[in-house]
Parts: structure tokens; sequence; C-alpha cells
């Protein structure tokens, strides 16, 4: 009987049935889709990673590494693996305007690659070429293909013997300034070392790479021990692919935790109102069942199971939802298969998940019991009495000559919201959260938008970056800053406490460069002292006036700089001007960089260039980048609006059956539903609108947090433009005046006569 109960039951309130479903889906879905994200970017990046060896360390000199001293290296304490390593950027005779990250390792266990495709890897080999799979087929190469490679005066040729993936070509761009690869342009290639010194006249293998499981303390004592040196050490999450996918995780970690969460507990706290509200209805029906002489055991079994049958069923949608939202993230065309080029992309749930959906479903399941244990007390006949509301009390405004003065829609609008504060409390709680989301997401975008035209339109002032080949002469440098009348800069690695850091300098007479502070007004660069990023001060806890030391690598010399003010950088970097960097002591450096006016088009080739970037392809690559963040952000919003909705329209459709006796009283004493329509529109207008004014501020609060929590990564200043307050708004009341016209349609239905029979 309770079973056929059970299902009657679902039908009744079958509105509510499906609302409670689909906020337990979103919740749910949003929760899971944004984990599972960054859980399996974390685990599809170290597959790969694991399979290509990737090293541990990395020691550089422009110099180059010796047989003997690999050797050297490789007989320390501690040392697992080492291997020569050299990678340059080599144009494709076959292909032109494509390039490749031409490769050489000598040992393939140590940062090599996986072969997809082909013939397995020939150390030996004097005609291999193991090529980019992605790269290939964008550009139609195929095992068997001629290709000859050319960087400066040396040129490989050989057949393509193998399709690959590398760890260290994960994301692969053509150089730093390059935020988005385009696996299109750009390309990677091994080769044997066979073929390498059969091509080329000098051996030349500037980067040893290292497998070890000491810490980089440890590791870096032992190896300056051996040269003698200070040597330039790089940790595998200072590098490349390994760095960038670690800040994809921290990122989701980061958006996993905060308005997923949000999403689920606005559900959770919906759904606990809603169960209540429905087992008070339900009051006489128990009062019935109890007379009827079932236990009160069964009949607390009998609406638990109602709780958890809305649990288990939108728990499934849920994660189905969750799943999708990850598979459209993460699969090799969509958003990070534009970004990441992996060998696998398996969907990864998250341990925590499952256990917090268990739980989830445990806490409704005992919800619906409390709810039905109150019912119970008394007797039978205690329970078949109607649920009675508890006598409101009169309003504090009541007992004021105000009160004369308000209308009566007012009047009845305020005694009915405070009668009900739970309904009130979480109508205003559906609110707010959609506020939230869409406040912190937009803002997000405006942020973006924000650092984009902070860092790449104002700060960049100049049209191209020429790149400075290593071998170039003094005055073949000074010629490209006079020819094309630029700024230009020098960097030298140094070391700041256990980390490598950029101390560049600066030749910015020509406004081409700026630097940007924590305000985002422009830093007017002094000669006496440095320039410290945000995450520099930060970690190192240096104000304005400070001083600091640093020490450049292969250089047993340490200097002392001021700090004169402090800047926001995309990369963690020390500014200081020619001027300055004299003043300490610094005058062993090179021009590497020029900033100037002139266009990509209209600089010459030369073997003093390495590479010349346009602005506009930097500005192009974030654009690229920035769409990743957008599709989360969309998902959001989008998932924002639906839960606020359905949140909405479920407690409104709660709210309208408790008001039928009052909606139907308004009606005999002459209200036309019309008037009704607009009482009810009204009171939800102005519960949005007081929620919307709770939650802007606090979707503010929410986004801050968000960037705090990336700032390793980006030192990012909160941006907010008119539009996405707007915007905000303009959702958020339109989802609230939607719902209400749903619900306030239900007036012309209201049979009067039926509704008063049981009047007391």
């Amino acid at each position: 009987m309770l079973f056929k109960k059970l299902w009657r039951t679902i039908k009744i309130y079958k509105a509510q049935f499906i609302s409670m479903i689909i906020m337990i889906a979103i919740g749910i879905g949003i929760f899971v889709g944004f984990n599972m994200e960054w859980v399996s970017i974390d685990k599809n990046t170290t597959y790969l990673f694991d399979k290509t060896n990737f090293a541990d360390y990395r020691i550089v000199n422009e110099n180059g590494f010796s047989s003997q001293e690999a050797d050297l290296v490789k007989s320390l304490n501690g040392i697992d693996k080492v291997s020569r390593y050299l990678s340059v950027n080599a144009e494709i005779t076959q292909y032109p305007e494509k390039t490749v990250a031409l490769t050489v390792t000598e040992n393939k266990d140590v940062s090599s690659f996986m072969v997809i495709k082909g013939e397995e890897y020939d150390e030996t080999s004097l005609d291999g070429i193991w090529i980019s799979d992605k790269f290939a087929n964008k550009n139609k190469i195929k095992i068997g293909n001629e290709l000859s490679f050319t960087y400066k005066s040396i040129t490989v040729s050989g057949k393509v013997k193998g399709l690959v993936k590398s760890g260290e070509y994960m994301i692969n761009v053509k150089d730093e300034a390059q935020l988005m690869p385009d696996y299109a342009k750009h390309g990677f290639a091994y080769v044997s070392p066979a073929l390498y010194q059969a091509s080329s006249p000098i051996l030349y293998y500037p980067q040893l790479n290292i497998i070890s499981s000491l810490s980089k303390k440890e590791f870096k004592e032992k190896v300056d021990n051996a040269f003698g040196k200070t040597c330039m050490i790089l940790s595998k999450d200072e590098v490349g692919s390994y760095s960038s996918a670690q800040g994809e995780v921290q990122e989701g970690q980061t958006m996993g935790a905060i308005l997923p969460v949000l999403f689920l507990l606005i559900a959770v706290l919906t759904m606990v109102t809603t169960m209540h509200r429905i087992t008070v209805k339900e009051k006489t029906q128990i009062g019935t069942l109890k007379a009827l002489g079932f236990k009160d055991k069964s009949i607390l079994r009998h609406y638990s199971c109602y709780a958890l049958i809305i649990g288990i069923i939108g728990s499934i949608i849920g994660i189905g939802l969750g799943y999708f939202i990850g598979w459209y993230i993460m699969n090799p065309k969509g958003s990070m298969g534009t970004y990441m080029d992996l060998p696998r992309w398996k969907l990864y749930m998250p341990w925590f998940v499952p256990v917090i959906i268990v739980l989830i479903n445990v806490f409704l399941t005992f919800i619906g019991f409390l709810s039905v244990k109150k019912m119970l007390k008394g007797t039978p006949a205690d329970a078949l009495r109607p649920y009675t509301p508890k006598k409101m009390r009169k309003l504090v405004v009541e007992k004021t000559k105000l009160w004369n003065k308000f209308s009566f829609g007012t009047k009845w609008n305020l005694r009915d919201v405070f009668r009900h504060k739970a309904r009130t409390a979480m109508s205003l709680l559906g609110i707010i959260g959609c506020m939230i989301i869409l406040v912190a997401s937009l803002g997000m975008k405006d942020t973006m938008n924000g650092f984009i035209k902070t860092y790449y339109n104002d700060a960049m002032n100049y049209s191209s970056h020429i790149f400075i080949s290593e071998e170039a002469t003094t005055e073949q440098r000074e010629s490209i800053v006079n020819e094309y009348n630029g700024d230009w800069s020098s960097s030298i690695a140094i070391q700041m406490g256990e980390k490598t850091l950029s101390l560049d300098i600066y030749n910015v007479t020509h406004d081409k460069v700026r630097f940007p502070d924590k305000n985002n007004n422009f830093i007017s660069l002094k000669d006496n002292g440095a320039y410290i990023c945000m995450r520099i001060a930060d970690n190192y806890h240096l104000k304005k006036g400070d001083e600091f030391k640093v020490s450049p690598y292969g250089q047993s010399v340490v200097y002392t700089l001021r700090v004169a003010g402090i800047m926001r950088s995309v990369s963690e970097n020390i500014v200081i001007t020619p001027e300055y960097a004299s003043s300490i002591g610094i005058t062993d450096y090179k021009i590497d960089s020029v900033y100037t006016d002139t266009a990509k088009t209209a600089i010459f080739s030369s073997s003093a260039i390495k590479n010349v970037q346009s602005k506009q392809d930097i500005i192009d690559s974030f654009d690229t980048f920035i769409n990743l963040m957008n599709l989360m952000i969309v998902i959001l919003m989008v998932g924002a609006l639906i839960l606020g909705v359905v949140v909405l329209y479920n407690l409104g459709i709660m709210s309208y059956t408790e008001r039928y006796r009052e909606m139907a009283t308004l009606k005999v004493v002459g209200f036309k539903d019309k008037k009704i329509g607009s009482l009810l529109i009204g009171q939800n207008m102005w519960i949005t609108l007081i929620g919307a004014l709770i939650g802007l501020p606090l979707g503010i609060g929410v986004l801050d947090f968000m960037l705090k929590a990336l700032a390793s990564e980006y030192e990012l200043k909160l941006t907010l433009g008119i539009l996405t307050f707007s915007v905000s708004l303009i959702l958020t009341f339109g989802m609230s005046l939607l719902v209400s016209l749903l619900v306030s349609r239900k007036n012309k239905k209201i049979d009067m006569v039926e509704a008063l029979k049981g009047a007391e």
C-alpha cells in the first residue's frame, strides 16, 4: 500500500519532484564536471610525463656541455640518468613558413617521446626523423616523406620514420612570448645524435637533462661543487609543459572548489526546504496512515524513500551531465585539445566526488526522515489535524503610523514575507547564489580582458618584438637597435633563494615597453633601484626601500639590489635600467630583444635575428587562451540561470499551493487575476532586488578570492565593467520575472468554492 502511495505522492507533487531532481542534477553535474576536468588533466599529463621519462632537473649552459661534463654529473650520488640535450627552432625546406623545434637527446630514457605510429627510435640512425603526429596530420606529412630542417648554416635531412608525442612539447610554443600553440605552423621533431653529428661540424648541447630523486637543494649543492661554480638549474616545475600543466591543475582546483560548491549548496538547501513543506502538507495523510495502524518506522521509511529517490535520480543525471561537461572540455577536438597535445584523453572521476554524492543522498534522506518525525508526535488524532501555521505577531512597522499609509498590496506582501520566513530565505538564497555566479563569471572575463588591455595593448607600445640570435656580435645587436629605432632589453638568469628568476635590463628611452603597478598605472623606471613583480614581493616579503641579494648563474659574485617599486608582470622577473645595472657592477650582458614600431613584414631577415613576433601575434595567441576560460564561464552562467529558474519555480509552486485559500479569498472579495498576479510579482521583484543587492558584493568577494588563488600564475587586477553589473542584474531580474509570470498564471485556475469549503 505504501509503495502505491509513494508513486501517488510523486504524481501529486510531480512539479516539485521534477524541479528537485533538476536542482540536484545541476548542482552535482557542475561539481562533477569541473572537478573531473582538473583531475583528468593531472592524470593524463602525468601519464605522458611518466611514459617519456620527463627530466627532474635541467642544467643550462649557453656555452654547451662536453661528454666529460655529462659523465661528471652522472657519477654523482643520487643521479640516475643524464642526457645531453639540444632544442632549436628550425625551418622546413619542404614547408615554407612552417617551423619545428628540432631536438636531439643522447639518452632516449630521459625526456624522450612516445611513438604513436611507425618505427621505434633508433639512436644510431643516420637518416631517421621522428616528428610530432599532430603537426604531421595538420600538414599531411606521412611516414616515409623526405624532410630537411635548416638552422643557421646547419641542414639536417632524413625520412620520417615515426609520428610521436613528447612531454617536453605537450604545449608546444615557438617562443616564450607565445601563450597558445599553433600546431599547424609549429611542431617538433627528434633526430638521432648520429644524424646530428653527421650534419653539424660542431657538437653543441646547451642543456643536461637529469633523472634524480634528490631535492633541489641537495642536487644543486652536488652539481655546484662538482663544477666549482654556480650552475643554472631548473626543476621540472619551473619549466615548459610541466609547469603549464600544474598551472592548469591549480586553476581547475580553484574553479572546482568555489562556484560548483555554491551550486551544490543552493540545490541541497532548497531541497531541504521543499521536503519540509511537502511533509507539512501531508500531515493529514500521515495522521491517516497512523490511524490505520501503520507503524512509525514504516511511515518514516516511506517519506525518507521519497527524498532518497529524488537524490538518486538527480545524482545519476548529474553524474551524466558532469561526464558531458568533462568530455566537452577534455577531448582532443575540444577546448583543451587546442592547447595540449596528449596521447590519451581519459576522463577520471575524483575519489572525493562519489563520497560527497553519497553524503548528499544520506543527508537528503535524513532530512526527509526528520521532517516526518515531527509530524508523528502525539496521537493519531493529533496527526489528523491539518497543520496550523504559528500565529504571526505584529510587525514593528504595524505599530507605527506609517503602516496606515501603506497600500493593501504592500501590507499583504510584508505580512506574507515575514509569515513564511523559510520560503523567503530560500528565495533570497537562490537569487543571491545566481547573482554571485553571474558576477564572478562575467567579472573573470572582464578581468582577463583588462589583463589583455593592460599588458598587451597598453604596456606593449610597439609593433614588433625582435629576438636577437645568441651568436650575434655586439656590433650587430647595436646595429639592429639603431636601424629599427627601438628600445632594447637583456635578460640574465639569476638565483634568488632557491628560485631561478630573470633579471631584465631595459632601456626604454622610446617608451616602447611600459610596466604597470598594482593599480595598472605605468611606472617610470628610475636609475635608483630595481622593480620587482608582485609575486616576488609577496614570496620574499619585500616592499619599497628593502634590499635583497641575487647571484647570476655561472658567477660567484652576489649583487645587492634595492626595491624601487613593485609592478605587475606576466612572468617572475626583476627590471632595472642600464644605469642602475652599471652602478651595482653589472656590465657583462648582451642585448637580446629589440622593441620597435617597424612592422614585422618590414624587418629584413638576418643571421643576427632569431625571430620576429608582431604585437598582434601575441594578442591573437592570448585571445585563444581566453576562449578556454570563456567556455567554463558560459557553462557556469547557463547552469546558474537554469538552477535559479528551477529553485524559484519550485518555491513559487509550493508558495502558490500554500496561499491557495488566501488568493481564493481575494478573488471572492473582488480582486481580479491581474491584480493578484501583480501582488505576487511585486513581492518577488522586491525579494529579487534585495537578493541582487546582497549577491553583488558577495560575487565581487568570490571573484577576488578566485583571483588571489590564481596569483601564483597571473598577477590579475580585479576588473568589473558596467556591462557586467547590467547583464547580471538583467538576467537575474529576468529569471525572477519569468518564474513569477509562470506561477501567477495559475490564479486563473483557482476554484473559489472548492478552495473555501474547508475553511474553518
